[in-house]
C-alpha cells in the first residue's frame, strides 16, 4: 500500500505538471512535445524513480555521478540519464557508462576532459554549457559576456557535441522574475546559432525548476529539471 500511495501521488504530481506545460505551451504557440520533462532524482529512493518511470518519465536528471551509478545499477536504461549536476574532471571517466548527456558543462577545460576521454571510447557525447545567468558569485556557470567565445572552444572539439545552454536563475518565490534570465539565456543561444557554427546544433534550452518552469516554458525552454514538483520536499 506504501508503494502504491507513493506511485499515486507521483502520478498526481506529474498530471498537474503536465497541465501547466500545455497551457503554457498554447499560451506562447508551443506544441508540447518540444518540451522534455527531466526528473530530478538527487536523494530520491529508486522504489520512487521506479513510479515515476511508471507514470511516463523517461528522463531522469542527477546531480551527482556517484548516487547516478548507485541508482543506475538497479535502474539500467529503464531511463534516459542526464548529469545536471557540477561534473569534476576526475570524475568524467565514470560519465559514458550512464549519461545521454551532460548539463552542466561550465568551462573549456572540462569541455577538453570529456572529448578526450570520449575520443578514448571512440565515442561523442550531448554536451550543454552551464551559463552563470544571475551572474551569482555561488553559482557555477560560465559568465553570460564569455557565452559566444567558450561555445566556439567547444564546438571545435572533436568529441562533444555541442547542444545548447543550460541555466539555473537566482531563487525566487515569484516566477516572473525568473522570465528575464530565462529570456537573456534565449537570446545567448539565439546569438550563437547565428553564427552557424559545425558542431554547435544549440537545440536544447534546459532551464526551469519546480518554481519557475511554466514560465521557462513560455520563454522556449526545451528541458525542465523538477524534483520537489514530482516528489516532495527533498529529504536532506
Amino acid at each position: 500500500m506504501h508503494d502504491e500511495n507513493i506511485k499515486e501521488r507521483i502520478a498526481r504530481n506529474l498530471a498537474e505538471i503536465r497541465r501547466n506545460i500545455a497551457a503554457a505551451c498554447a499560451r506562447a504557440g508551443r506544441n508540447p512535445n518540444g518540451v522534455t520533462l527531466v526528473a530530478v532524482t538527487k536523494t530520491v529512493r529508486v522504489d520512487a524513480v521506479r513510479a515515476a518511470l511508471a507514470c511516463g518519465v523517461t528522463v531522469v536528471g542527477e546531480n551527482r555521478v556517484q548516487e547516478a551509478r548507485e541508482k543506475f545499477a538497479v535502474i539500467g536504461k529503464a531511463a534516459e540519464w542526464h548529469l545536471i549536476g557540477p561534473l569534476q574532471k576526475n570524475k568524467v571517466k565514470y560519465i559514458f557508462d550512464i549519461f545521454s548527456m551532460v548539463h552542466s558543462v561550465d568551462s573549456v577545460e572540462l569541455a577538453q576532459e570529456i572529448s578526450r576521454r570520449a575520443a578514448a571510447r571512440e565515442t561523442v557525447m550531448p554536451v550543454l554549457l552551464e551559463v552563470n545567468i544571475g551572474e551569482e558569485a555561488s553559482k557555477h556557470g560560465i559568465s553570460p559576456i564569455d557565452a559566444v567565445d567558450v561555445a566556439a572552444k567547444v564546438a571545435a572539439l572533436p568529441n562533444v557535441r555541442l547542444c545548447g545552454l543550460m541555466a539555473v536563475p537566482p531563487y525566487t518565490d515569484d516566477m516572473e522574475t525568473s522570465r528575464p534570465h530565462f529570456a537573456r539565456l534565449r537570446n545567448i543561444r539565439d546569438e550563437i546559432f547565428a553564427l552557424g557554427m559545425e558542431n554547435a546544433a544549440m537545440d536544447v534550452l534546459s532551464c526551469g525548476m519546480t518554481c519557475d518552469y511554466v514560465v521557462a516554458v513560455e520563454e522556449g525552454a526545451t528541458h525542465i529539471r523538477i524534483g520537489t514538483g514530482i516528489f516532495g520536499e527533498r529529504k536532506t
